[in-house]
Parts: structure tokens; C-alpha cells; sequence
């Protein structure tokens, strides 16, 4: 246990003083200085520095005193990961496993009949985000592959869907499909070139097959209609029934509520198969699994175009839920914010990215108080995130395949003797 008054010592409270005064210095543009432009003023806000300063003192003697924990953690101390004591949990209390999913099952139903249409539609584009991320997950979170393009497959499907219906007519569900396989396609189209780069020159060529599908879709006019986008994209239909906001925003819901499932579904089935499991050899040490006889070609091709096939469907489902694309929705930040779901989800975790994408989708929007500051707040967590959950917030189990021989006939004719 450390002794917490120490770090109220007059040596480390003048270190706390000088990073508070470094801070000061570094954020007085931002935090002192205010220019009215009607009324061509300056206002001088001594306050919010003094706030800064004082902040910035607690919170470096703070993070010295994690940090000094952290260290003095041993790395093979058996800590169990939250994710290992639900499951023990669930394991030795079925009967309350079973009440506890049942009860959620219950809330997702209702939760659009007794909350807002906008606390609806604002839980669908959570529940799009965590399909974004698993999608994403395979890539970079069991293939290890760093993705940074990933809006590109994204702005695949919502086109896909969108020109089908402009020029042909074609209806939501069949644009499901459409633009999941195109997606697809063009997952491996990008996969055959990038084969032989890791780290960061593959980061730096996914980033740039991004910004070559955004800059197409802004300049080919005839194609895609620019930066103007596509209008007035049909909402998904039930039997030809013609629905209200409220009643299409209820059946975007559910339909992405079903897509999550099957998402969590097919991806807990891969990542217990043989492909998953070269994968994750892959992930690991990319030669050794060569070595011991893993098609990396197959291997990298199929996680590329497992991940855009989600992609281009969730692509349709935000064309068919906005009525309205251009290329700025699918811009770098769309990629990272993804990237960030994982990361800080816990990559490789199933249940890390659903839980990283409803912290990082749901709460800048209930906080919204604090608007001026959320992209700093976001700054602060992923440095937090980085230094003492680099797992992320649930991090995955390393699963252990054990082979047990069978007995023999005659050893099991001993053990009757016996």
C-alpha cells in the first residue's frame, strides 16, 4: 500500500506546481483569451486559467500516484479480467445468468415505446457502430492487420444502396445483399496489393485506399453526384406499408437489434473455427504460422473481405435510416472513430466492442453540456485508456485447447478390475 501523504510532500507538490504552470502556459490562448467579433472586445478569462492551474495540479500528483500502483502491480499476479468473473459468475448462477438475460431482452424490446424518437435513433447509430466495430475487429482485433480506410467500405454500401434505388429503383432489401457483396469485392481488391506490407506502410496504404474512395465519390459528379450526395433515399419498407418517422426509426431499430445478433453470432462462430484460429496465430507471429503451415495469402484475403461485408451492409442500413449521403460521412474520422471502438473496446473482445462502442457513441451525446470540451475529454481517455488499460476496457482471454487421449480398451478393462 503506498503512503498517500507523501505525495503531498513539498518535493512532489513542486513538481505537481510546475506541470500545473506548463499547462497554464500551454492552454492560455485557449482558455483566458475570447475575441468578439461584433462587438470587436476581448474578454479575459482569468477564471477559467485559475481553474485550469488548479485542475492540472490535482490531477498530475494523481496520476503519479496510479502510475507508482501500476508499477508496483506484478505482471504475473493472477488478477482476474472483469470479462473471466461474469463468465465464472454466469457458470456458478445459471438460474440468475438466465433472469439477467431475460430482463435485457425485455428492456431492448420496450426501449423504444418508452423512450424518445430521438433517444431511439440515437441507440440505432450506437447499435450500427458496435457491427462496425466487430466488422472492424476481425481485421485488426484477430488478423492484427491495422486498418485505417475502413469508411471506404462503409461508403460502399450506403452508395450501393443509394444509386440502385435513384437510377433502378431497387428496394432496401435487395440493396442488403447488393451492397454487402460490392463491399466484399472490393475488401479483396484491396487485400491483393497490400499482401506483403505490415505495421505501418499497411496503415498508411488503407488510409490512402480511403481518401481515394472519398476524393472519387466527391469529384465524380456524374457517378456519384459530388459533394451534393444523394437525396431523398427511401426508409426500408414492411410488406409495402407506408410508415411514419416514428414507426420507420422503431423498425431501423429492431432491424439493426437483429443485425447485432447475428453479427455477435457469426463472429463467435469464425473466431472458434479453423480460420479464426490461423487468424489469431497470424496476429501473433505472422512467420511462425507460415511456418507451421497457415496460408497467410488466404488467410489476410479473407479477414479484409469478412470485415468490408459487414461494412457494406451497415452502409445501407445508415443511407436507408438518414434519407440523405455525401462523401463528409465517410470521411478519416469515420475510420478512426471505429479504430477507437475496438482499441479501447479491447481488441479481439466481443464484448469489449459492444461496450467501447456505447461508451464512445452514447456519451458525447449526453454530453452535449459540455460540447466546447468533448473532443479534449475524448483526448483524455484514450491517453488514460492507453497507459493503464492498454487490453482495453474488457480485454480478451487468451483460450487454452487442451487434448486429452482417449483410453485404450485395455486400460479401460483395468480400471473395471479394479
Amino acid at each position: 500500500m503506498l503512503d498517500i501523504l507523501k505525495y503531498f510532500s513539498l518535493k512532489e507538490m513542486k513538481k505537481s506546481l510546475i506541470i500545473s504552470l506548463w499547462f497554464m502556459i500551454l492552454t492560455f490562448p485557449i482558455m483566458v483569451i475570447k475575441v468578439n467579433t461584433i462587438e470587436n472586445t476581448v474578454i479575459w478569462r482569468w477564471g477559467s486559467l485559475a481553474g485550469m492551474g488548479i485542475g492540472s495540479f490535482f490531477l498530475a500528483t494523481l496520476w503519479r500516484y496510479l502510475l507508482d500502483r501500476k508499477k508496483m502491480q506484478s505482471p504475473l499476479s493472477s488478477k482476474k479480467t472483469l470479462q473471466k468473473r461474469v463468465m465464472e459468475w454466469s457458470d456458478a448462477n445459471p438460474r440468475a445468468k438466465q433472469g439477467a438475460l431475460i430482463a435485457l431482452g425485455i428492456f431492448i424490446v420496450a426501449f423504444p415505446f418508452i423512450t424518445s424518437m430521438y433517444q431511439t435513433s440515437i441507440m440505432t447509430t450506437a447499435l450500427m457502430y458496435i457491427v462496425l466495430g466487430l466488422g472492424l475487429n476481425i481485421v485488426v482485433g484477430l488478423g492484427g492487420l491495422l486498418h485505417l480506410g475502413y469508411a471506404a467500405f462503409y461508403a460502399v454500401g450506403a452508395y450501393t444502396y443509394a444509386l440502385l434505388n435513384y437510377h433502378f429503383g431497387i428496394s432496401f432489401w435487395i440493396c442488403l445483399p447488393l451492397g454487402a457483396g460490392l463491399a466484399t469485392i472490393m475488401g479483396v481488391l484491396l487485400a491483393i496489393p497490400v499482401l506483403r506490407l505490415r505495421g505501418d506502410y499497411l496503415a498508411i496504404v488503407t488510409l490512402g485506399f480511403g481518401e481515394v474512395i472519398r476524393i472519387v465519390l466527391e469529384n465524380w459528379n456524374e457517378f456519384s453526384f459530388g459533394p451534393s450526395g444523394v437525396a431523398n433515399i427511401p426508409r426500408p419498407g414492411f410488406f409495402g406499408m407506408d410508415m411514419k418517422l416514428q414507426a420507420a426509426t422503431i423498425y431501423i431499430y429492431f432491424i439493426m437489434i437483429a443485425m447485432v445478433l447475428f453479427t455477435i453470432f457469426v463472429v463467435r462462430r469464425l473466431e472458434n473455427s479453423r480460420t479464426g484460429r490461423a487468424w489469431i496465430a497470424m496476429r501473433e507471429d505472422e512467420i511462425a504460422s507460415e511456418a507451421m503451415g497457415i496460408d497467410i495469402t488466404k488467410s489476410k484475403v479473407t479477414t479484409f473481405a469478412l470485415g468490408a461485408f459487414w461494412a457494406g451492409m451497415v452502409g445501407v442500413i445508415f443511407a436507408a435510416k438518414t434519407t440523405f449521403i455525401n462523401p463528409a460521412s465517410f470521411t478519416l474520422w469515420e475510420s478512426v472513430m471505429i479504430l477507437c471502438v475496438v482499441v479501447i473496446g479491447g481488441m479481439g473482445s466481443i464484448f469489449g466492442v459492444v461496450i467501447g462502442a456505447l461508451i464512445l457513441i452514447l456519451l458525447p451525446e449526453y454530453l452535449r453540456a459540455f460540447s466546447e470540451y468533448r473532443m479534449l475529454m475524448f483526448g483524455a481517455i484514450l491517453v488514460i485508456m492507453m497507459v493503464f488499460r492498454p487490453g482495453g476496457i474488457i480485454s480478451n482471454i487468451r483460450k487454452i485447447y487442451k487434448f486429452e487421449p482417449k483410453p485404450s480398451p485395455a486400460d479401460a478393462g483395468k480400471e473395471g478390475v479394479k
